[in-house]
């Protein structure tokens, strides 16, 4: 089973910037979309964005819309979550996903922690 690996959370103020990156334990690995999703302290695990592997397309939720950018490098297969304009409600653990559906969710890391202070 192909093994997901987050990095790149920490604490940052509001107004600031994260880039989180996910690698995969296999170069060759061929998800047909990956994506991100968060689960803060209290709340269900809810889809961040996702970015389909054939094409680039990309997909986000309506709350991170214009500040949350994700992108690939198809040369060894990381996924990143650039994160700009960070709020509070952000605050959350983050995961790397991988599947075949929209939003993926057949494969997941371990999570990275993302704390936004005010």
């Amino acid at each position: 089973q192909v093994q997901l690996t987050e990095s790149g959370g920490g604490l940052v103020q509001a107004g600031g910037s994260l880039r989180l990156s996910c690698s995969t334990s296999e170069r060759t690995y061929t998800s047909h979309i990956r994506g991100w999703f968060r689960q803060a302290p209290g709340k269900e695990r809810e889809f961040v964005a996702a970015i389909r592997q054939s094409n680039g397309n990309t997909y986000y939720a309506d709350s991170v819309k214009g500040r949350f950018t994700i992108s690939r490098d198809r040369a060894d297969n990381t996924v990143y979550l650039q994160m700009n304009s960070l709020k509070p409600e952000d605050t959350a653990v983050y995961y790397c996903t991988g599947g075949s559906t929209l939003p993926p969710r057949l494969s997941w890391g371990q999570g990275t922690q993302v704390t936004v202070s005010s």
